[in-house]
């Protein structure tokens, strides 16, 4: 009898193979690696791009590479301790055990978050230890970009002033302190999620966290300079809008991602996130026009930011006429906070929050954890939640209570983050000045990085008669600048 040819398919391509192990689903681990490099280049370079455009010219640099530098610090931070705090063996109620997720051995295993296993009160089981059908590896890169957007939408409160240095302390020691805590708790299997907080793809985790923290450091930092309170143009608008598309569409991977699988919750995630982004750019855009007569660029810009954060703590969990109203509250209500509220109440102007994240964030997450609480859908919920039964208060019986624990989760959250970003830069302000000096916030990007985003000088720079044959618009003389850029 002849012997059997050879297989001719490469092991890499073998089912039952070491690299296509029998639970290894190769479309949800495709999706999986797909919506974290969405996710991925929302910062890098989306939000990289979009803060080094919307800002004035001599903080461009600064701001781009505030970005650039949290991304690429959290990464390291994350394999090394992070993952495990947030994802792996609990540790408290609210935090897990820190060690590295770097070993072949436990990246190539299937993924697992041994903290999730739901019970009911007798000690049955309720809902299975969440173990998607792809390697640790996808969940440690998925959750790696969540948690690196989350420091660098947290930049955006501090831009113009805050010292790299302390920047570079803040980053590890925030991700360590603060990040993990709220991922463990809503994400991980820690009390929150146990309890039945909804937060299908961080409404609280990420944007509540990070607008409540920024708001918090750009107080300990202190504010810009006077001039660059009063006068902050940004520098290319055109710049600006690639910045926030890349954050646009990359918003598919970031709520799209969120179920561990390429499932109909998945699909129904993606699509509601562009309806509701889409509804909060067109109503906030409208009230631009109707209360100030202009329809403003950087308005339609935030107005999607807000619109995305609001619909993602429940992108998978509503339906699309609820995406609707999500986009219509989303559009105004932070609207109204930052064009109303904000010039009416002392404290928002005393507090620098260079970008208004604490409006396009803060208040847009709980805003949008709070909807989710009330419109919630039961069958969409069933395909994701741990606790049986979960629905929304206009959803009758049960649904009343969920609107309670998501403003309880909301609550621990703005908590956790007030008290330890306030003892983070008040330990950091003791080894390293949080703020720049004032020669460095006269002169911006050639004053901390030796670096202009563009050859052509009179924004920051300081005049130099020897060097210069015009002169800084940041600048007074009696006679009129010359150049590319006019004192106004």
């Amino acid at each position: 009898m002849a012997a059997l040819p050879p297989n001719p398919v490469p092991v890499a391509y073998q089912g039952g193979t070491p690299a296509v192990p029998v639970w290894l689903n190769k479309g949800d681990n495709a999706w999986q690696m797909i919506s974290a490099t969405l996710v991925g280049l929302q910062s890098v370079p989306g939000l990289v791009i979009l803060y080094g455009s919307i800002v004035k010219k001599k903080w461009a640099v600064n701001s781009a590479f505030m970005a650039l530098y949290a991304f690429a610090a959290v990464v390291l931070c994350w394999v090394i301790w992070g993952y495990k705090m947030s994802f792996g063996h609990k540790l408290l109620p609210f935090w897990g055990k820190a060690g590295p997720a770097l070993g072949q051995k436990y990246l190539v295993n299937q993924a697992l978050l041994p903290a999730t296993t739901q019970f009911y009160d007798d000690g049955r089981v309720e809902t299975a230890m969440v173990t998607p059908f792809y390697p640790m590896a996808s969940m440690v890169w998925f959750q790696c970009v969540f948690a690196g957007i989350t420091l660098v939408i947290l930049a955006g409160s501090v831009l113009g002033r805050m010292s790299f240095k302390a920047w570079m302390a803040f980053v590890p020691l925030w991700l360590t302190f603060c990040y993990t805590v709220g991922a463990f708790s809503l994400w991980g299997g820690g009390f929150l999620f146990h309890w039945g907080v909804m937060d299908y793809s961080g409404g609280y985790v990420i944007h509540l966290s990070s607008g409540i923290a920024g708001f918090t450091a750009a107080y300990w930092v202190g504010p810009r300079s006077k001039k660059d309170r009063e006068r902050f143009p940004p520098n290319n608008v055109l710049l600006m809008l690639a910045g926030a598309g890349l954050l646009w569409m990359g918003w598919a991977g970031f709520n799209g991602g969120d179920p561990y699988s390429a499932n109909v919750d998945s699909s129904m995630a993606v699509l509601n996130t562009n309806i509701c982004a889409a509804t909060s750019l067109l109503v906030w855009t409208w009230l631009d026009v109707i209360f100030f007569k202009k329809p403003s660029v950087i308005g339609a810009v935030q107005g999607m930011i807000t619109g995305l954060v609001s619909i993602t703590p429940g992108a998978g969990l509503v339906q699309g006429w609820a995406a609707i109203v999500f986009g219509i509250l989303s559009g105004s209500v932070p609207w109204f906070t930052m064009m109303i509220v904000h010039k009416r109440w002392s404290l928002l102007q005393h507090i620098d929050d260079t970008l208004g994240v604490f409006h396009t964030h803060a208040i847009a997450g709980i805003l949008g954890g709070v909807l989710t609480g009330l419109f919630a859908e039961p069958q969409l919920c069933a395909m994701f939640l741990p606790v049986v039964n979960s629905k929304g208060g206009v959803y009758g019986g049960s649904g009343g209570i969920q609107i309670l624990k998501q403003l309880a989760g909301g609550a621990f959250i703005i908590g956790w983050n007030l008290v330890v970003t306030s003892i983070i830069c008040v330990a950091i302000n003791l080894i390293v000045p949080l703020r720049m000096t004032e020669e460095q916030l006269m002169i911006g990007d050639d004053a901390v990085h030796g670096e202009e985003a563009y050859a052509l000088w009179g924004d920051g720079e300081k005049y130099d008669s020897t060097q210069h044959g015009q002169y800084s618009d940041d600048t007074s003389h009696n006679k009129a600048s010359i150049g590319a850029t006019q004192v106004v």
